[in-house]
């Protein structure tokens, strides 16, 4: 039995972001149970501040977080994020590139919902993290081809585009899969590429139970661990470069 939690970010109900959550949804109710957070629907949040706690003076987000979580008074929203992501083995976030990032919204759950004091502490992240054990899965569009978010394609690296985002997630504990994108998802195809865009898109919606059933053999998008930094949390001289973010000066 596998606890799955969806998150989509897509203020269009009828968008490919939500077709791909929805048989997400309708795929992983075949492992376990399936919690789910339409964020755009549920009208969440993304701007973390002192009135949504109700807190007075300088506002410092960790710390009161953390105060919040150990009093017990984290807003209701935030309370109930935490609960979804503790009780999840697998999180799938379902989201279109915008502007080379993710949507503000999904930025902003991240922002908020990555609690200090209940998903990270300063002594329990990355490999100590509290989400230690469960996977993540970034299922991502873009308008553009595949070609041009590769290496030395015009739009850039997406792969590094979404780095920050897994990062955040690795911060917490969570094992991160390899991505999954889909390109070319924009609202301008006309026949004839229209109808061999939508039996595309079909086959992706199709095939999204085969894609988690195989998420067991799926890459781990690879980081450094622990062992390849100093005390003072630099690279060590020697280590694998793993990524242009963390490298060798």
């Amino acid at each position: 039995m596998t606890n799955t939690l969806v998150v989509s970010a897509h203020p269009e109900p009828k968008s490919f972001t939500h077709a791909w959550a929805r048989a997400t949804v309708d795929a992983a109710r075949g492992f376990g149970e399936v919690q789910t957070s339409d964020l755009y629907a549920m009208g969440f949040d993304p701007a973390e501040r002192a009135e949504l706690y109700g807190h007075e003076g300088r506002f410092d987000p960790l710390r009161v977080q953390e105060e919040a979580v150990a009093a017990g008074s984290l807003p209701a929203d935030l309370a109930a994020e935490v609960a979804k992501i503790r009780a999840a083995d697998l999180l799938v976030l379902h989201f279109p590139i915008w502007w080379f990032g993710a949507p503000a919204m999904l930025k902003g759950w991240i922002d908020r919902a990555l609690v200090h004091g209940a998903l990270h502490l300063v002594e329990e992240r990355f490999e100590k993290g509290p989400c230690i054990g469960k996977r993540a899965l970034i299922c991502c569009s873009t308008g553009c081809r595949a070609a041009e978010c590769g290496p030395d394609g015009r739009e850039g690296d997406l792969r590094l585009q979404l780095w920050p985002l897994a990062h955040a997630l690795r911060y917490c504990g969570f094992t991160v899969l390899a991505p999954e994108c889909v390109h070319e998802v924009h609202g301008y195809h006309e026949a004839p590429t229209r109808d061999a865009f939508a039996a595309r898109i079909a086959g992706v919606l199709d095939g999204q139970g085969a894609l988690l059933d195989g998420l067991g053999d799926r890459p781990v998008w690879a980081s450094n661990p622990a062992g390849d930094f100093d005390a003072l949390g630099r690279l060590l001289p020697g280590a694998p470069v793993l990524s242009p973010f963390i490298r060798h000066p």
